[in-house]
């Protein structure tokens, strides 16, 4: 029998940096992932980027991630927002003396920079194995691995995804519905740099996102279509595939080639009413989902993550049992309500570039062209870009708690 302080069930980019985080603190974890870690590290397992905001950035500068990841990120330095083919776009431009709207890098990046970070750790148990029962009592969390393994702890985690059986179990209620769209992710060579610069195009079929890697002349895309049209474009030769990429990039960043392997992810939004239940707390997609218009899914995990660490380690230094109810009733208030507002506003914006004709055309380009003339406005939505707004957690102002 081991004893920990949380056990985390998922170890994925959001459940490995909850323990990174924890362990940073002085706090024991028990990670449980059925997944080897040679399968996750393997370059073709998961071809997706990930845009991390400023503040999350900061977060993994404190955990000392950053510093593994050597040249790998790619700063966001402006963002280019277009209804269609437009030619004068709603842009976010940073300052140069002034930090960058967000780092973009390969997620097998990430997932290696973290592996390596926790070989490290000395309070981070990882089984690669299922759970095969979870008790939750007043007197504390039990878990069964299929290994024979029994875990005991104060709280339990998940951290498993947006079909987190744990949340399921608990018959916690989530409110979700289908976008009828798929996102297909790649990624491409081109003859332009692409000089830090992100592009959002939306289409009436969905938006189509061209988001900057290193070296400064190789893009990752993420491609919004209908499902009726998944197979046919997933079924495209890599030269059809990127004849089909240009015609939407316009020009925006020359001639494209080598093409890499496509995924396709099907899109949904669901959001539970509460992240906690009795000695349990959800971080990440187990807790929410969201379109990936505007690329915050994986940073809200983060600030999750980030917000979590502070309450426990709080309660830790109050002399708290971590699965106390109060203490994870601040923890739902805190992450609650942010991330539903965030999750509205982009599911709002997908709706609102939806709709089609030329006066709702043009009542976009109007307010576009608003936004562009009104700085004030415009260093808002910024700040939303960077993460930066509301109340942050320390680690999100890249300080221990």
């Amino acid at each position: 029998m081991e004893h920990h302080d949380i056990i985390i069930l998922g170890g994925g980019l959001v459940g490995l940096t909850l323990a990174i985080g924890l362990d940073a603190h002085g706090l024991r974890t028990a990670v449980v992932d059925p997944m080897p870690p040679e399968t996750a590290l393997a370059p073709g397992f998961d071809g997706r980027a990930s845009a991390i905001a400023s503040a999350s950035w900061r977060m993994y500068q404190a955990l000392g991630v950053t510093a593994l990841l050597a040249d790998q990120a790619c700063p966001i330095r402006r963002i280019e927002v277009r209804d269609g083919l437009q030619r004068k776009p709603l842009d976010f431009t940073v300052a140069p003396d002034d930090e960058p709207l967000g780092m973009m890098l390969e997620n097998r990046r990430l997932r290696e920079a973290l592996a390596q970070r926790a070989t490290a750790t000395t309070q981070m148990t990882r089984h690669c194995a299922r759970a095969e029962s979870t008790e939750r009592d007043a007197a504390g969390v039990r878990v069964i691995l299929d290994s024979g393994v029994e875990l005991r702890a104060p709280l339990l985690v998940a951290a498993e995804g947006r079909q987190s059986p744990t949340r399921d179990a608990a018959r916690m209620r989530v409110a979700r519905w289908d976008y009828d769209h798929s996102a297909i992710i790649s990624g491409f060579d081109h003859s332009l740099d692409h000089n830090n610069i992100a592009h959002e195009i939306f289409f009436p079929d969905g938006p189509f996102a061209l988001l900057p890697l290193v070296p400064g002349t190789r893009s990752a895309l993420v491609w919004t279509v209908r499902r009726d049209q998944v197979e046919g474009m997933m079924a495209l030769s890599d030269r059809a595939f990127l004849h089909e990429v240009s015609k939407r990039a316009d020009g925006l960043l020359g001639e494209l080639s080598h093409a890499v392997p496509r995924s396709c992810w099907p899109l949904n939004f669901h959001h539970a009413t509460h992240m906690v239940d009795q000695r349990l707390a959800l971080v990440g997609d187990a807790g929410h989902g969201m379109h990936p218009i505007a690329g915050q899914g994986l940073n809200l995990g983060l600030r999750d993550v980030a917000a979590l660490i502070e309450v426990l380690v709080e309660g830790t230094r109050l002399g708290l049992d971590l699965g106390d109810a109060e203490l994870l009733a601040r923890y739902d208030r805190w992450r609650g309500p942010d991330a539903l507002m965030v999750m509205a506003a982009t599911d709002g914006l997908n709706r609102l570039f939806g709709v089609p004709g030329r006066t709702a055309r043009a009542a976009r380009r109007f307010g576009l062209g608003a936004v562009q003339k009104l700085p004030p406005l415009k260093q808002f939505f910024m700040t939303e870009a960077r993460g930066t707004s509301g109340a942050l957690p320390r680690l999100l102002r890249g300080e221990c708690v």
